[in-house]
């Protein structure tokens, strides 16, 4: 099994893997599943930190990729059928980078783990974090 995660759960599983939900962790913990963090949520990350919204103990090209490797998260680039998907995507989340880490688990059929109540919302299969 797959799995995407998404910007904010990755973050968490970082900095406090404590702060997510039961669901979520037996997944994360479960050494079955191939984690992916879509190279969107590495944008959102960076752009976040660019504007002061988000503070990293280090610097964001050396934080993301460390932690993947350091929590066994592997890449999911955005290829151009990810980003054409979006297009089909009911309107009911405006965030650009979340409308496209679902049509990437719609493309890719894999769950994604998120917070977002939004996510809910789309026909995706949704682990709650």
């Amino acid at each position: 099994m797959r799995a995407l995660v998404d910007t904010s759960v990755f973050i968490r599983m970082a900095d406090d893997p404590d702060a997510l939900t039961r669901e979520a962790l037996d997944v994360i913990e479960n050494e079955g599943v191939e984690l992916l963090l879509s190279s969107a949520s590495a944008w959102e990350i960076a752009i976040k930190v660019s504007l002061g919204k988000l503070a990293l103990p280090e610097p964001v090209e050396r934080f993301v990729p460390e932690r993947m490797d350091a929590m066994y998260v592997d890449p999911l680039p955005v290829l151009h059928v990810h980003a054409l998907a979006v297009a089909s995507l009911p309107m009911h989340h405006r965030d650009p980078f979340d409308r496209l880490l679902i049509a990437q688990a719609l493309v890719e059929r894999v769950p994604v783990i998120s917070a977002d109540p939004a996510f809910a919302r789309y026909d995706v299969e949704l682990i709650r974090a």
